[in-house]
């Protein structure tokens, strides 16, 4: 797949893409719509970047959004006959925001650096670390996993990071902070972390599924 220099940007306030993951969404916003549509007739990529501070005030125009983004490749997409579009993207390169390009569309675009791909890998103790960690927060909360094994020896340890660092009930500033971590280790060590970190809350706070009192 091509990496363009300039691409299209989709800021959300609760949504971190990661490699090799797919995202599901729904696009009903016109600059979005036009966003789509710009990127079907091309490499069909969009730039998933996270909103911060006080987004809400400017969510219109062009509000202040976190630099580390992941660059998503339309896998799916079903146009509605509104207009609408239902898309699924699957997650593909880091990205560092250079530069964003002055309007020249309804949608923010900017020039950005692509991010080496990590060639470290995880440790088999920190992989049966974090599993460990993932069944013990699941089991505080009150869910289970849907293939407690799978991951942990089928995917290789980025894909492994990646799925518990999207599909865990996480903060997103939590998941923004796993993004920025470039290497497969460091950000193997940042899950386990934010996890230890759920399991001390939890256990500080009594609570259970909920967050009603054990």
């Amino acid at each position: 797949m091509a990496l363009a220099e300039v691409i299209p940007l989709f800021p959300l306030p609760n949504v971190v893409l990661f490699p090799y993951m797919p995202l599901p969404l729904h696009i009903f916003e016109p600059r979005y719509r036009a966003m789509v549509r710009d990127a079907l007739a091309g490499p069909r990529l969009i730039g998933m970047v996270l909103l911060r501070g006080d987004w809400k005030s400017e969510y219109e125009a062009r509000p202040p959004i976190y630099t580390t983004g992941t660059v998503g490749q339309i896998v799916h997409v079903d146009e509605l006959t509104d207009g609408r579009f239902n898309i699924v993207l699957r997650g593909s390169r880091e990205f560092t925001i250079g530069e964003e390009l002055p309007p020249r569309t309804l949608y923010r675009e900017a020039r950005v650096r692509w991010r080496e791909e990590a060639s470290d890998t995880l440790a088999t103790e920190a992989r049966e670390g974090i599993l460990s960690l993932v069944h013990r927060y699941l089991s505080r909360v009150g869910r289970t996993p849907t293939s407690p094994r799978a991951l942990d020896h089928d995917v290789d340890g980025a894909a492994f990071v990646n799925f518990f660092a999207q599909h865990l009930d996480l903060e997103p500033v939590e998941k923004q902070a796993l993004l920025e971590e470039a290497t497969i280790s460091g950000r193997g060590r940042r899950l386990a972390e934010v996890l230890e970190f759920r399991l001390l809350e939890t256990t500080a706070t009594g609570t259970g599924p909920q967050g009603r009192p054990q």
